[in-house]
C-alpha cells in the first residue's frame, strides 16, 4: 500500500509498504514513518492518507481510509498548511479561520445531507527537520464526497446550459439558506467548492472561509479579507461587511462562468463597472434578468436571501378567477370531493457522460460488436444477415451504455468473456487465428474512438457557432 507523507516540503511524499496490503497488519500496525523525512504516517493511529488531493492558500488535502471502520472507509484529510510568508497575525487568523472551518462541519454537517460531515479534529505534534525544534499540525477529517467539482465539468464537458444552471440554483439556494438562518456566511462559494456526486447530487464544500453573522456591540462583522479574486462582491474585496447576499453575488459570477466558459475576469468590464455577459450565453431573458439583479454593486440592491431567489425563479401559481356577485344560497350539502393535480416528482439528474466514458464506450462497441460479427458470420455465412444481426445488437450495446446498464468493468468483463468463446470454439472464428481477431477488433475500437472523437469536435462546434 502506498501511504503519503503530509509534512509539506517532504522531498519525497509516496511511501510503499508491502506489508499493509494485508487487511490485518495495516489494522494492526503500531506506526509506520516517512522514509524520506521521518513523519508519522498514520495519523491519530487511525488515519491513513493514501493520495494528494489538492493544495489551497491555506492548507492541504489528502484521501485518507480509516482502518478503524470495518469496511477502510474512504475520508478527506486537510491540514493546515499556510502558503507564502504570512505575518504573525495573519497566520494566527489563518489558523483561526482552520478551526473555524472544523467548528462549522461540526455544526452543519449532520444537520444537512450536501454539507460534508466532520469525523475528527486534531492536532500533531512532531519533531521538526530543524535540530531542538517541533512542528504543530492540525488535521481535520471530513466526509468524502465521490464525485467532481463543476470547475472540472466544466473542462471535460463545456459551457453548462440554461437547464444545468437552473438545477444548480434549486438545489444551491436551499442550502445557502440553511446556513444563512445558522447565522453563517460562507464567502468562497466558486464552480471548485460546488461538488457533484455519482449519483447527481450537489454538496457544497470548504468551509474555510466561512464567517459567522454576529451584532454583537463591539465585534466587527468584517471581511478577513479571504475569498477568490473575480467571484467576491465590493463589499467583501474592500473589507467590508459581509451579507447573505454576498454569498448570492458569487453564486451569480459562478453561474455566469458555468454558462458562458470563461473566467469571471474577462466577463466584468472594469471602464463600466458591469457584468458584460450574456451576450456569450443563450438563456431566457427571465434567468439573464436574475442573475444580473444578484450581480449588482450594492449589496442592498440584490436578492437578500436565497428564499427572495427561490421565489422568483419558481413559476407563479395560477390566479383563481372570483365571480363578481355571490351566487344565491343552495342546501347545504356535503362537499364534493375537488380534484388535486398530481404531485409533481423532481426528476432525477443523471451525471453527464465524461469525455472517457464516452471514448471507453466506443472503443467497447468497435471491440464487441467486430468479435459478434466474426462468430455471426461463421454461422450463417451471408454477410447481409450477419451485417443486420451484427447492427442489431451493436445498436443495443449502445443503447445499454446510455441508460448506464453498462460500463466500467462491463467494457471488460463482455469483450473477456466473447475471446474466451473464440478462443475455445475455433468455429467461430470464421477461419481466423485467434491473433488475427483480436487485430480486427482492436483496428474497429481504434476507428470508433477516432469517429466518437471527430462527432464530439463538431458537435462542440456546432454549439459554439450556433
Amino acid at each position: 500500500m502506498e501511504v503519503y507523507c503530509t509534512r509539506p516540503h517532504c522531498q519525497r511524499p509516496q511511501n510503499y509498504f508491502s506489508d499493509l496490503d494485508d487487511s490485518t497488519t495495516l489494522k494492526t500496525v503500531t506506526q509506520k514513518y516517512c522514509t524520506s523525512c521521518g513523519m508519522p504516517l498514520i495519523l491519530r493511529n487511525r488515519y491513513l492518507p493514501i493520495k494528494l488531493l489538492g493544495k489551497g492558500g491555506f492548507g492541504a488535502a489528502f484521501l485518507a481510509i480509516d482502518r478503524d471502520t470495518p469496511k477502510m472507509r474512504q475520508c478527506v484529510v486537510k491540514q493546515f498548511q499556510p502558503i507564502g510568508n504570512l505575518t504573525t497575525e495573519a497566520l494566527a487568523k489563518a489558523r483561526v479561520l482552520f478551526i473555524q472551518e472544523a467548528g462549522v462541519l461540526e455544526e452543519l454537517g449532520h444537520e444537512h445531507q450536501q454539507i460534508p460531515d466532520l469525523f475528527a479534529f486534531f492536532p500533531i505534534t512532531v519533531p521538526s527537520l530543524q535540530p531542538g525544534q517541533q512542528d504543530e499540525f492540525f488535521y481535520l477529517v471530513q466526509e468524502f464526497i465521490d464525485g467532481q467539482t463543476l470547475e472540472t465539468e466544466l473542462l471535460q464537458e463545456g459551457k453548462f446550459s440554461e437547464i444545468g444552471v437552473t438545477q444548480i440554483l434549486t438545489e444551491i439556494l436551499p442550502v445557502l439558506q440553511f446556513i444563512h438562518d445558522k447565522g453563517i456566511i460562507h464567502r468562497d462559494i466558486k464552480p471548485s467548492n460546488i461538488m457533484r456526486r455519482r449519483d447527481g447530487k450537489l454538496f457544497l464544500l470548504d468551509f474555510g472561509a466561512v464567517k459567522q453573522i454576529t451584532n454583537t456591540p463591539g465585534i466587527s462583522t468584517g471581511s478577513t479579507g479571504i475569498y477568490s479574486l473575480g467571484f467576491a462582491p465590493p463589499e467583501q474585496m474592500s473589507g467590508g461587511q459581509v451579507f447573505p447576499s454576498t454569498d448570492l453575488y458569487a453564486l451569480a459570477v459562478t453561474l455566469i462562468t458555468l454558462l458562458t466558459g470563461e473566467e469571471a475576469a474577462t466577463l466584468f468590464d472594469t471602464y463600466t463597472n458591469e457584468w458584460k455577459w450574456q451576450h456569450k450565453a443563450k438563456v431566457s431573458q427571465r434567468l439573464a434578468d436574475i442573475l444580473d439583479k444578484m450581480l449588482l454593486p450594492a449589496a442592498s440592491q440584490r436578492f437578500q436571501s436565497a428564499v427572495e431567489v427561490l421565489e422568483v425563479l419558481s413559476p407563479p401559481p395560477p390566479t383563481k378567477l372570483q365571480p363578481a356577485t355571490p351566487p344565491p344560497p343552495q342546501p347545504i350539502q356535503s362537499p364534493a370531493p375537488v380534484p388535486q393535480p398530481p404531485a409533481q416528482t423532481p426528476v432525477p439528474v443523471k451525471p453527464a457522460f465524461s469525455t472517457w466514458e464516452i471514448l471507453a464506450g466506443a472503443a467497447f462497441s468497435g471491440f464487441e460488436g467486430t468479435l459478434i460479427a466474426i462468430a455471426l458470420f461463421s454461422v450463417v455465412k451471408n454477410p447481409i444477415v450477419t451485417l443486420a444481426v451484427a447492427i442489431v445488437i451493436l445498436t443495443g450495446l449502445i443503447f445499454a451504455q446510455t441508460r448506464r446498464w453498462l460500463e466500467r468493468f462491463d467494457f471488460l468483463i463482455l469483450p473477456g468473456i466473447s475471446l474466451a468463446i473464440l478462443f475455445f470454439v475455433p468455429f467461430l472464428r470464421s477461419g481466423l487465428l485467434l491473433q488475427q481477431v483480436v487485430i480486427l477488433a482492436f483496428a474497429s475500437a481504434l476507428v470508433a474512438v477516432a469517429a466518437a472523437s471527430l462527432f464530439r469536435l463538431i458537435y462542440k462546434l456546432i454549439y459554439l457557432f450556433f
